[in-house]
C-alpha cells in the first residue's frame, strides 16, 4: 500500500514552546511529553531525517518498533493518521499533519559498514547516521547505547518497493517548507540524525538543515 494523506497543521510556530535548527549531519536528542506536538520541518527540501523514539519512563525496555507499526496500519509508508507503535504494542505518537505525503520506515540508517558495502571501500570513513545516534547517546544520561539502536524512521526519505519486494533509494519527494507533525501519546525521548548521506539521492547529494518545533498542549 502506498496511500498518501496530505494534511496541513493549524499550529502557529510563533506560539511554539521550542524551536531548534539541526545542522546537516548533526544529531538531536530531546524529551517530548505526552500531549506535546513535534514538527520536523524540511527547510531546504529533499533532506532525510533518521528518527528513533524511546519510552522516557523505560528507554532501555520500550522503543519504536517498525514491525508493530507496519502491522498496525497495514501500510509500508507513514503519513497522516499513522500511529507509531512500540515493541510492547503501545501507541507512542500519532502523525497529525503531513505536507510531504509519505515517509520510510524500512530503509534503516546509513552506517560505516553499509556505506562500504553499497558504495565502495573508500566510503567507510564517511560520517553516518549511526555515528550521529551513538554520539548523541554517549553524551546523554539515559543509559542507551549500541544495543538500543532499532530500525528507525526516515522522515522525508523516498524508498520505493520494487515488484520483487526489494528496496530502492530514489530522489526525495519533499520540498523546502514541507513538514511532518506528530503528537506524543506517552512521554518519549526523540533521537534524530539529520542525515549526512552524500552517496545516494535521499538528500539530493546535498545534506541541509532541518528545524524541530515543539508545542505544548495549551498552545494548540
Amino acid at each position: 500500500m502506498t496511500g498518501i494523506h496530505l494534511m496541513e497543521s493549524p499550529l502557529d510556530p510563533a506560539k511554539a514552546a521550542c524551536r531548534e535548527v539541526v545542522p546537516a549531519g548533526e544529531p538531536w536528542l530531546k524529551e517530548l511529553r505526552r500531549g506535546q506536538t513535534l514538527r520536523i520541518l524540511d527547510l531546504e527540501g529533499n533532506q532525510a531525517v533518521d528518527t528513533l523514539f524511546y519510552s522516557l519512563e523505560r528507554p532501555t525496555v520500550e522503543r519504536y518498533s517498525a514491525i508493530d507499526t507496519l502491522q498496525a496500519q497495514g501500510n509500508v509508508y507513514l503519513t497522516t493518521g499513522t500511529k507509531l507503535m512500540s515493541n510492547e504494542g503501545n501507541v507512542m505518537l500519532t502523525i497529525t499533519a503531513d505536507t510531504c505525503g509519505r515517509h520510510d520506515t524500512l530503509g534503516g540508517a546509513c552506517a560505516a559498514e553499509s556505506n562500504q558495502v553499497r558504495y565502495g571501500l573508500e566510503k567507510k570513513p564517511m560520517h553516518s547516521c549511526r555515528d550521529s545516534f551513538l554520539r548523541a547517546l554517549s553524551e546523554s544520561d539515559y543509559g542507551l547505547g549500541k544495543r538500543d539502536l532499532a530500525s528507525n524512521i526516515n522522515f522525508f526519505m523516498n524508498v520505493p518497493l520494487t515488484p520483487e519486494g526489494g528496496l530502492t533509494f530514489e530522489d526525495g519527494i519533499s520540498d523546502a517548507g514541507k513538514y511532518v507533525e506528530m503528537r506524543a501519546e506517552m512521554d518519549v525521548l526523540v533521537l534524530v540524525s539529520n542525515c549526512p548521506q552524500l552517496n545516494n539521492p535521499c538528500n539530493a547529494y546535498n545534506p541541509t538543515p532541518v528545524e524541530m518545533i515543539i508545542w505544548d498542549p495549551t498552545e494548540h
